[in-house]
């Protein structure tokens, strides 16, 4: 059994073997950051294993994802049902950061899971505003666009550029001012991204509720029509006629009735919201053309760094 040597003491014996002598004095020993993989893995051996997939944060995060697609869902059928699940699932978004901190559990892992469960969770409102609002679709596609490319060009040019362990959310003031402010800030950040959804919520309760902007979701249907109906006459066609082959069905008709509400809230809503989700968007528009520039400039500086290295390789 004396033979036999330990992973730790092998360890151990391979760091006393990098710490020779040259010309008579004592190299230095490797420092830990630059030893061998299989060594700092050894060297770890008493640290409990972590897995970060269930860290409070990341659970939290779960739980997002869950109520978000239960709400698209209920999103073409039941407003009421689909707006409380919505919005429960954006206010974990502010828990999850309260739970990274006070677990000492932030985690790269969690900021992408995080960000990307925003992104597409505001993309797929955004989808479904296209199609109850169709002469604005374009609108709000570009606003998707603009939402997935800003987020995009600012994580990679963070990572590329700033280094693997640098946050997206570490934006100095030289940069900008105002990104600094939105990121550092988490009252504003907390403000803006609130209110961007809240904004999007509305419309999307005004899709429901306002005659103004969709009326044929609250029409009545008057006895001679409903005759008319009955013998094969053909109606408006409505979101409800996506579910329902007929959208004064029976059916059709109770759901409709069971999601009729007042528009005096939506308006209240989207209006109030308004100016805050204008400035997301701001935010967006200077994010995208700053981290465009991030990328330039870090590209100009590779091509002075290749020819630098070019020339005196010819000299």
């Amino acid at each position: 059994m004396a033979g036999v040597t330990t992973r730790r003491q092998a360890a151990a014996a391979q760091q006393e073997k990098n710490a020779t002598t040259v010309n008579g004095n004592a190299a230095p020993v490797m420092e830990q950051k630059n030893a061998p993989r299989d060594i700092l893995d050894d060297l770890d051996d008493d640290e409990p294993a972590e897995n970060i997939f269930l860290f409070y944060p990341n659970l939290i995060g779960y739980a997002r994802i869950i109520l978000a697609v239960a709400s698209l869902y209920y999103m073409p059928i039941h407003p009421r049902t689909c707006t409380l699940l919505y919005s429960i699932s954006c206010l974990l978004d502010a828990l999850d950061g309260i739970a990274a901190r006070a677990y000492n559990q932030s985690t790269r892992f969690g900021a992408v899971l995080d960000m990307v469960t925003d992104r597409c969770t505001t993309s797929c409102l955004l989808t479904f505003l296209a199609s109850a609002f169709p002469r604005w679709a374009i609108l709000f596609q570009l606003l998707i666009s603009l939402d997935l490319a800003s987020h995009y060009m600012h994580m990679y040019a963070t990572l590329a550029l700033g280094g693997s362990n640098t946050s997206h959310k570490n934006v100095d003031k030289s940069r900008s001012f105002l990104l600094n402010l939105y990121y550092t800030n988490k009252n504003v950040l907390f403000i803006a991204c609130f209110l961007n959804e809240a904004f999007f919520v509305g419309l999307y309760l005004l899709s429901f509720s306002s005659p103004l902007l969709s009326p044929s979701l609250l029409d009545t249907v008057p006895p001679s029509t409903a005759a008319a109906i009955h013998q094969g006459a053909q109606v408006n066609s409505s979101i409800l006629s996506m579910i329902f082959a007929n959208p004064y069905s029976a059916g059709a008709l109770e759901m409709a009735r069971a999601n009729k509400m007042d528009s005096f809230w939506p308006w209240v809503i989207t209006g109030v919201s308004f100016p805050v989700m204008a400035f997301k968007q701001v935010v967006n528009v200077i994010q995208l053309v700053k981290a465009s520039r991030w990328l330039a400039e870090g590209d100009i500086e590779a091509r002075r760094e290749a020819r630098r290295i070019a020339k005196r390789r010819q000299e």
